[in-house]
C-alpha cells in the first residue's frame, strides 16, 4: 500500500489501535485493513517503590498514555500528511492482575498496586485452600483479601476493583467491562468464561469479609469475550487520549486484555495444545490446554484465553531488568574510551559473546532478582552474580549467565507441567525484546527449556499489535472463531524461524539449573541488605 492509499485509509478511519502499559514502556500501535503497523509511540516509564509498594503513580498513568498517542499521531501527520481524526478500533492492554480499587466517587483508593508486589502471601495460601484452585500472589482477588486481613481503612469504601487496562478502558469508554483474559488474573473464571460462582460464594462467606456492606460479585468488572463490542470512546474519552481535540469520538472498544492475552494474539497460540512465551521485565509461559490438570501446583496458574479457553500459565517476576542493568555498566564504560554505543550495538555485541562460553557458563551463577520471586520461594529481590575461585570468569561465560538466569524460574516452573503433568504442546513460540539479536537468546532458551522454539518475524511488535488486532476483530462482528481469524486472515503469511536444543547446549544448561538450585539459599540470604534510606 503506498502513501497516497496508507492517507485515505486513515482519513476514512479503516484503522485500529493498541496501546499497551508494559513494565517498562507504554506503546501504542496503529495498523491499517492488512494488520501491518502504520504508525507508533512510546513512552518510558519504571515502578517506583513506594512504602513497600511497586507502584505507577495515577498521574503517569495518563500523561504516558496521551505522550504515546501523541507521538503516533505526530508520526502519522509526518509520513502520510494527515491528521489522525477517526480511528475504527481501540483497544487497550496492560500487565496483569494487580489492584486498583475505587470508592463510590469513582475516586482510587490506594496506589496502583501492580503485579511485582510479593506482599499477598498470607491471602493467596488461604484462598488457595479454600477454593483448592491456586491463587497467585499477584492476582487482584490476593490484593484484596490480603487488604482485609491488614484491617486496611479503604476496604470499607470500595465501589469497584479492576485492573490497570480494565481502568484506562473504563475512563475512555464509560464502561466498566473486562476481557476475559485479563478477568481471570483477578478472580477464577468457570468453563463458561464467567467468575466462578461457587468460589465467589466461597469468598463471600468468609467471616472477614461478611462485615463489608459490599458483595464482590458486585465489585467486579463485567466479563467480556473476544469479538464483542466492549463500548465506544466517548467525547470524554477521545480528549482524554488527546488532549488537542483532533481524535473524534465513536471509536469501537474491544474487551480490555491483559498482556498474556496480547502476547498469545500476537504468537497466534489460541488453539488447543498451542503455547507461546512472552520475555520481557517479566516472563511467561502460556499453554492452552486440552485437559484438566492433575492437580493443584503453586507455580501454575490457570487463566484464559481471549476467547476463554483454559490455559496452564507460569509467570516469573524478574526476567531482563538485570541484563538491561549491566549492559548499561558495559554502555559506561564504552563512553568512558569514546565509544558511544547504540542500544542495538550494545545488546548484539554482548549477545554474540556468548558463542564462545562454555555450556555450563562457565560455572558462574546468577540470581537475576529485582522483586521477589515466588516460583523459588524467594520474598525479596537481591540481583546476585556467584562465582568460586576456578570458575571459567569471561565476557562470554558472564552474558551466557545473565541469559541462563533470565530463564532459570521459568525452567523451573515449566518443568512441573512437562515432568509431572505430562502436558504437551504442538509449537512453542517466543517473543520480546531479548530475540532481537537473532538466533542467541532463542538458542539459549531452546536449550534451556529442551524444546524447540520458534520466533515469528513479528516478535519485537508484541502486545500492543496484538491488541490492535483484537480491536479490529471487534469492529468486524464477523461469526469466526477468534483462532480462524488468526490463521486465515492475520497469519496467513506469516514467517517464523524454529530453533531446536542443541544437545551440548542443554547439557550445559542442566549443570547451571542444577548450580542455580544448589546457591538459591544464597539468593534468600541476602535479603538482610537492605535499601538505606538517603
Amino acid at each position: 500500500m503506498n502513501i497516497t492509499d496508507t492517507a485515505e485509509l486513515i482519513q476514512s478511519g479503516k484503522t485500529a489501535l493498541g496501546i499497551e502499559f508494559g513494565s517498562t514502556q507504554i506503546k501504542a500501535v496503529l495498523i491499517d485493513n492488512q494488520f501491518k503497523p502504520i504508525a507508533t509511540g512510546t513512552f518510558q516509564w519504571e515502578n517506583s517503590l513506594k512504602d513497600g509498594i511497586w507502584t505507577y503513580s495515577d498521574k503517569e498513568i495518563w500523561s504516558g498514555l496521551r505522550a504515546s498517542y501523541q507521538q503516533l499521531a505526530a508520526n502519522v501527520s509526518s509520513k502520510f500528511h494527515v491528521k489522525l481524526e477517526k480511528i475504527g478500533a481501540i483497544g487497550i492492554s496492560a500487565m496483569m492482575h494487580g489492584y486498583l480499587a475505587f470508592d463510590h466517587h469513582d475516586h482510587l483508593l490506594v496506589p496502583f498496586r501492580t503485579w511485582r508486589n510479593t506482599i499477598t502471601a498470607d491471602a493467596a495460601n488461604e484462598l488457595t485452600h479454600l477454593f483448592n484452585f491456586n491463587i497467585p500472589l499477584r492476582w487482584s482477588i490476593a490484593h484484596l483479601y490480603h487488604a482485609i486481613l491488614q484491617g486496611e481503612e479503604h476496604v470499607k469504601e470500595i465501589a469497584y476493583i479492576t485492573t490497570l487496562a480494565g481502568y484506562v478502558h473504563w475512563q475512555l469508554s464509560g464502561k466498566k467491562n473486562i476481557g476475559v483474559g485479563d478477568a481471570s488474573g483477578m478472580f477464577p473464571v468457570d468453563k463458561t468464561g464467567s467468575f466462578n460462582s461457587k468460589m465467589l460464594q466461597q469468598f463471600s462467606n468468609l467471616p472477614l469479609v461478611k462485615k463489608y456492606q459490599w458483595k464482590i460479585e458486585d465489585i467486579l468488572p463485567k466479563i467480556m469475550k473476544a469479538g464483542q463490542i466492549a463500548g465506544y470512546l466517548t467525547e470524554r474519552g477521545a480528549k482524554l487520549l488527546d488532549p488537542t481535540g483532533t481524535l473524534q469520538a465513536g471509536s469501537v472498544m474491544a474487551p480490555p486484555e491483559g498482556d498474556a492475552g496480547t502476547g498469545m494474539i500476537s504468537t497466534n497460540s489460541v488453539r488447543l495444545r498451542t503455547g507461546n512465551i512472552s520475555v520481557g521485565t517479566s516472563e511467561f509461559s502460556m499453554v492452552v490446554l486440552d485437559k484438566p490438570l492433575k492437580k493443584v501446583h503453586r507455580d501454575i496458574d490457570i487463566v484464559a484465553t481471549p476467547d476463554g479457553l483454559p490455559v496452564a500459565m507460569v509467570h516469573i517476576n524478574n526476567c531482563s531488568s538485570d541484563i538491561n542493568a549491566w549492559a548499561n555498566i558495559f554502555k559506561e564504560f564504552a563512553a568512558s574510551l569514546g565509544q558511544n554505543l547504540n542500544s542495538n550495538e550494545l545488546y548484539s555485541t554482548l549477545f554474540l559473546n556468548t558463542t564462545k562460553s562454555d555450556p555450563d557458563a562457565g560455572g558462574l551463577v546468577n540470581y537475576s532478582y529485582f522483586s521477589g520471586e515466588p516460583v523459588t520461594n524467594t520474598d525479596e529481590g537481591r540481583p546476585l552474580l556467584v562465582r568460586i575461585p576456578n570458575s571459567h570468569f569471561t565476557l562470554a561465560n558472564f552474558m551466557l549467565a545473565q541469559l541462563y538466569s533470565a530463564y532459570a524460574p521459568l525452567k523451573i516452573g515449566m518443568d512441573v507441567l512437562t515432568d509431572e503433568e505430562n502436558v504437551k504442546t504442538d509449537v512453542m513460540i517466543a517473543q520480546g525484546g531479548l530475540f532481537k539479536t537473532p538466533v542467541v537468546g532463542q538458542q539459549v532458551l531452546s536449550n534451556i527449556l529442551n524444546m524447540p522454539i520458534s520466533v515469528m518475524v513479528n516478535a519485537s511488535v508484541g502486545g500492543p499489535w496484538g491488541m490492535a488486532v483484537l480491536a479490529k476483530y471487534s469492529e468486524m462482528q464477523a461469526d469466526v472463531p477468534l483462532a480462524d481469524y488468526l490463521d486465515d486472515q492475520v497469519f496467513l503469511n506469516s514467517e517464523t524461524m524454529a530453533l531446536s536444543p542443541e544437545p551440548k547446549g542443554v547439557e550445559g544448561a542442566q549443570k547451571y539449573i542444577d548450580r542455580y538450585k544448589l546457591a538459591l539459599d544464597l539468593e534468600n540470604r541476602a535479603e538482610i541488605l537492605k535499601d538505606e534510606e538517603n
